[in-house]
């Protein structure tokens, strides 16, 4: 390619040349473009409803997995997914519709169990220790005992979601391991946020929720709603009922990738540390709740409320799930279903 050149005077072969480099400049940036596009990597997270994922607010809001991807030279493409249920979830990963899952610690101990030898489906990190709570707007419930064939329970998944697994281990505490599934057919799968509008609502079937934060203590602020029991009650102390988990694939082919989220995860932590009134506001923002800012600080400042990397006394459900039947696979540590990464943490 010549340019025309104003100058008639100029010779042709200097012409030439400029022609010559202006072709090599775009050549040039047109393959730096190409290796840039080339470089980027698509990272598809699903989350969930509720404070439970702040977490992955905070990394969002932040733009921190694409940070810490650019310190590692990887150009990371993020896709935000909000599912609802454990089961949603799960068959978002294993259909390759997601990369990473946000979900219950029972959700994983089932995909964990069904993938082990394939897939191998394990868990990232915890998204830290929050109490989920079984209240009802039904003033005849006051223990698991008084709940019959009328009454019915919202969880976010039947038989899958933690909170459906937090029941089948409080129902097998009073009633014995042979009954854990006892009130499975009282429940009813229905997003957080629906659960909590029908309970203060009364207006329909739902009289009982198993719920999670913020969603049960907005609940509680209704004349009629009452809590029968806890997660931390029902575990014998605070429990990780969410966590992250992907395929071990996707964490072989993509470490850099995985790193940096991880990396991610960590500064997030530390950013909710530091500054939890930020915090409440992303996840207002977010989520676009209506709840006021105060309320929402004083749940993440909760002492309750942990948003540590860690999981804590998960292995006691997983103990459960298998001497029941509903997983095949005996885990011998919380570690067997948890990536090496975080092996060396103080877990359980």
């Amino acid at each position: 390619m010549t340019r025309t050149l104003i100058s008639t005077s100029i010779s042709t072969s200097i012409s030439t040349s400029i022609g010559t480099y202006g072709l090599a400049t775009l050549l040039a940036v047109s393959l730096a473009s190409a290796s840039h596009a080339q470089a980027a990597e698509q990272l598809r997270i699903a989350e969930q409803f509720g404070i439970t994922y702040l977490l992955l607010h905070v990394a969002r809001d932040q733009e921190l997995i694409e940070k810490h991807g650019a310190e590692r030279g990887v150009d990371i493409d993020v896709e935000w997914l909000q599912l609802s249920g454990g089961a949603a979830v799960n068959d978002a990963l294993l259909s390759n519709s997601i990369d990473i899952a946000g979900a219950g610690v029972g959700p994983l101990l089932t995909v964990w169990d069904r993938t082990h030898g394939s897939h191998n489906v394990k868990g990232v990190a915890s998204l830290g220790e929050f109490p989920n709570f079984l209240i009802t707007n039904n003033p005849d419930i006051q223990t698991l005992e008084d709940i019959d064939d009328n009454d019915r329970i919202a969880v976010p998944a039947v038989g899958v979601s933690v909170q459906s697994r937090f029941l089948q281990k409080a129902v097998a505490d009073v009633f014995g391991n042979d009954q854990f599934d006892r009130l499975e057919g009282n429940t009813v799968a229905l997003p957080n946020p629906d659960a909590t509008a029908a309970l203060i609502s009364g207006g329909t079937e739902i009289n009982t929720h198993f719920s999670a934060i913020p969603f049960q203590y907005q609940a509680l602020q209704h004349e009629g709603v009452h809590k029968i029991t806890d997660s931390y009650e029902i575990m014998g102390g605070p429990i990780s009922p969410t966590v992250l988990y992907a395929t071990e694939a996707f964490r072989a082919d993509n470490p850099e990738v995985y790193a940096a989220f991880l990396d991610a995860l960590e500064e997030a932590r530390t950013f909710i540390e530091e500054d939890p009134r930020e915090a409440a506001n992303i996840y207002q923002r977010l989520s676009g709740t209506q709840l006021d800012i105060d309320f929402l600080e004083s749940i993440i400042t909760d002492e309750q409320v942990s948003f540590s990397l860690v999981p804590h006394n998960t292995f006691p459900l997983a103990e459960f799930l298998f001497e029941v039947g509903a997983i095949r696979n005996e885990p011998t540590s919380w570690q067997d279903y948890f990536f090496d990464d975080i092996h060396a943490w103080e877990g359980s």
